[in-house]
């Protein structure tokens, strides 16, 4: 099993394999797979330790992915909810941020139901 970023990547096509990445998607394992010169429809376990060298050589220095990635997502959430905008208060509150309505349907954002005493007349 190939190891780049600290994901065990699975015995697949690269171009698929390199999606386990956080951070990496089908555009852009295809474009590191041009970039290194590696064939995607090559499975991960027939790549040579030169190739594999150069994946993560590449993913390292061109990409963020990851732990810096998530680090990076984490900070511009708690800078939202610091300066006091709207949506830093949704996420705050845990409710939906982008409009969505949450008098009905938004149960993943605000969690299981609960129900309110005294409601029905």
């Amino acid at each position: 099993m190939a190891r780049i970023a600290g994901i065990d990547l699975p015995n697949k096509h690269v171009n698929i394999s390199l999606t386990y990445i956080l951070g990496i998607g089908r555009s852009s394992a295809d474009a590191i797979c041009a970039k290194a010169k590696i064939d995607p429809e090559r499975l991960i376990n027939d790549l040579s330790q030169e190739e594999l060298n150069a994946l993560r050589q590449l993913i390292e220095n061109e990409y963020k992915v990851e732990g810096r990635l998530r680090t990076e997502v984490n900070l511009n959430i708690k800078r939202l909810m610091d300066i006091g905008c709207y949506r830093g208060l949704r996420h705050r509150k845990g409710l939906p941020l982008r409009g969505q309505r949450t008098r009905t349907n938004a149960r993943t954002r605000k969690g299981k139901k609960k129900t309110v005493a005294g409601k029905k007349k």
